[in-house]
């Protein structure tokens, strides 16, 4: 199987595709983009159409619809479930991107002197989905697809794939395979391969403070009167101690405990701590003790405020203490931890530690499950493989800090295995200003996504 010349003379197709695709505001979070998010819908089937499989269509459910399409070649032969979403987070804050968010450039940077595709989605998760719809075409302009081959495309991912469960439970049968491959993720480097193995859980919560039946003067009442926002900054700060250690009663009672081995292979991937932190303009590292970053990043589960906001935020000044403060706090999670029993104990601790003088409410929003994959199983030998032929080196497994909550969903209601090929850099920006995803990388993943079915196809025999 030889896929670069197939690549390099359609290449300019393939880039200005997916240039087309993140043209389209699909911003699932705010409604006011619902019409962009359906348009996104009906250009993935079009482009799945295209790309040769037999059935598409959409597929209503209750929020946005999902995209489904198959080219099933031989009933026989083992099936192929590629998952990914086509919705995007929002763009903000507006004003820190080099250029608009959906007005994708090509720019080069000294990670790409070839250039990278800046504009949201880029890399989560439009790039890397478009590559699978790339890679079928390739197998099927060239007649090589060795296996069946189904898309399940969602537009809920970037608000807790809420429709998706509901998806799953109603067409078990249309989506029956014998493994799930996924490109939401990340790799070390350009260089440096590899495959996560492993993802964090998530419990995602809104919290309100609420002093003064109504905002109030500064002056006149300052002193006398709870402030919300001071408040609230005081509780936030209890929620960790000195050792950046997560202060909720039976936050770590489940969490899973890596032996020393397991910490040590770890340890061999490639890391600079000082590259780390120039990378992002920091001084020093922070984090809980007795961890190292990469620990602390994937294996062990962290507490974080979203976004914190109250009271007069405009030009000027206006003295006023406000009646209310909000916070959005998310709790990355790792295997053993449920969601919903995180997220009720950390109602509980909230409400427990807020004075009389306010009232506390605590609004869930979403959350999921943490995963790791065996790296035994057929599906990841054969994303190895995949990554031996066009990389030329074995790649390394890897936990991720990030969260995709369907994956254990997967699972459960599937009865398969995902394998996480993702082909992003960390420097990607993703869900920040600027995000961007390598033209490289990009092409690199169609290489590659094609000599995972023919491993996978000949080890399933």
């Amino acid at each position: 199987m030889n896929t670069k010349p197939y690549i390099e003379k359609h290449k300019d197709r393939f880039i200005n595709e997916l240039i087309e695709l993140l043209k389209i505001p699909s911003i699932s979070a705010d409604p006011a983009y619902k019409n962009d998010v359906i348009k996104t819908s009906e250009h993935i089937k079009k482009s799945l159409e295209d790309a040769g499989c037999d059935q598409v269509e959409i597929c209503e459910t209750p929020g946005y619809p999902i995209v489904y399409g198959e080219k099933i070649i031989n009933p026989d032969l083992p099936t192929v479930l590629i998952y990914g979403h086509y919705d995007v987070q929002p763009p903000d804050p507006i004003n820190l991107w080099d250029s608009p968010p959906f007005e994708p450039v090509i720019k080069k940077t000294e990670l790409h002197p070839e250039g990278a595709i800046f504009a949201r989605g880029a890399c989560d998760d439009k790039g890397q989905m478009y590559m699978h719809v790339k890679a079928l075409e390739y197998l099927t302009a060239n007649n090589e697809l060795p296996c069946n081959v189904k898309f399940m495309i969602e537009g809920e991912e970037e608000v807790g794939s809420e429709s998706l469960g509901w998806f799953l439970e109603n067409n078990r049968e249309k989506l029956a395979n014998d493994v799930i491959l996924i490109s939401d993720t990340g790799m070390i480097s350009k260089e440096v391969p590899s495959i996560t193995t492993g993802l964090r859980g998530l419990s995602y919560v809104e919290v309100e403070v609420t002093g003064p039946n109504r905002d109030l003067h500064s002056g006149l009442y300052g002193g006398a009167v709870a402030n919300p926002i001071n408040i609230l900054c005081d509780m936030i700060a209890q929620l960790h101690d000195e050792n950046n250690h997560i202060t909720i009663p039976g936050f770590y009672d489940k969490v899973e405990e890596l032996s020393k081995e397991e910490r040590a292979e770890m340890a061999k991937a490639p890391f600079s701590q000082e590259d780390y932190n120039k990378a992002l303009d920091i001084a020093q590292e922070h984090g809980e003790k007795g961890y190292t970053t990469n620990e602390r990043n994937s294996i062990r589960p962290t507490l974080d405020v979203n976004g914190i906001w109250g009271g007069y935020t405009g030009e000027g000044a206006k003295t006023v203490i406000a009646s209310k403060a909000y916070a959005k706090i998310s709790m990355r999670l790792v295997p053993d931890q449920d969601w919903k029993e995180i997220t009720d104990l950390f109602q509980k601790h909230f409400e427990s530690i807020a004075p009389k003088s306010v009232k506390v409410k605590v609004s869930p929003h979403h959350g999921g499950t943490a995963y790791v994959t065996p790296i035994d199983s057929i599906g990841y030998q054969a994303a190895s493989k995949a990554y031996e032929d066009t990389f030329g080196k074995t790649p390394i497994p890897q936990r991720s800090g990030g969260s995709i909550p369907i994956v254990a969903l997967f699972e459960k209601e599937l009865n398969s295995k995902s394998i996480l090929m993702g082909f992003g850099l960390d420097s990607d920006a993703i869900h920040s200003p600027n995000e961007h995803f390598g033209i490289w990388n990009y092409l690199k993943g169609i290489e590659t996504i094609p000599h995972f079915y023919k491993h996978f196809a000949t080890m399933s025999k």
